[in-house]
């Protein structure tokens, strides 16, 4: 039996977002960070205005590195569209979150400023979060 063509747009498809982070699992910058306790889909939005939240609160002193990039394009068609007629426009773009993953890290702040600029930057988030030191 012959296996299904796969195309370019294969890796396009919804799919299902299993198990646990697999790299990005560990502080590489920083020594406070925020790892993911959920699966999600994160919205280039959501991400920014977890950085707006933190970069805010520390005054900008400090240094925060974003670990996580949306990749993966979202489309939708306009509401009230009858069915078929291809694929919908670009919508948005969101990062594909696992459990594990750091998402932001912190670095060149006390433990006071750190720890309550990133519980800022979690409340922006639809996702359960854990902080982390060194």
């Amino acid at each position: 039996m012959l296996k299904p063509k796969r195309n370019k747009f294969d890796k396009l498809q919804k799919g299902r977002i299993k198990g646990y982070a697999k790299h990005g699992t560990r502080l590489t910058f920083g020594i406070f960070g925020i790892k993911t306790l959920d699966t999600a889909w994160l919205s280039d939005r959501q991400i920014e205005a977890a950085r707006i939240a933190a970069t805010r609160y520390m005054k900008r002193q400090g240094k925060l590195w974003i670990n996580i990039f949306p990749t993966k394009p979202i489309t939708r068609k306009p509401q009230e569209v009858r069915m078929g007629k291809g694929k919908g426009a670009l919508d948005h773009w969101v990062a594909v979150v696992k459990p594990g993953m750091i998402l932001l890290e912190l670095d060149g702040v006390n433990f006071e400023i750190g720890k309550e600029a990133l519980r800022l930057a979690a409340n922006k988030l639809p996702i359960r979060t854990k902080l982390i030191c060194l």
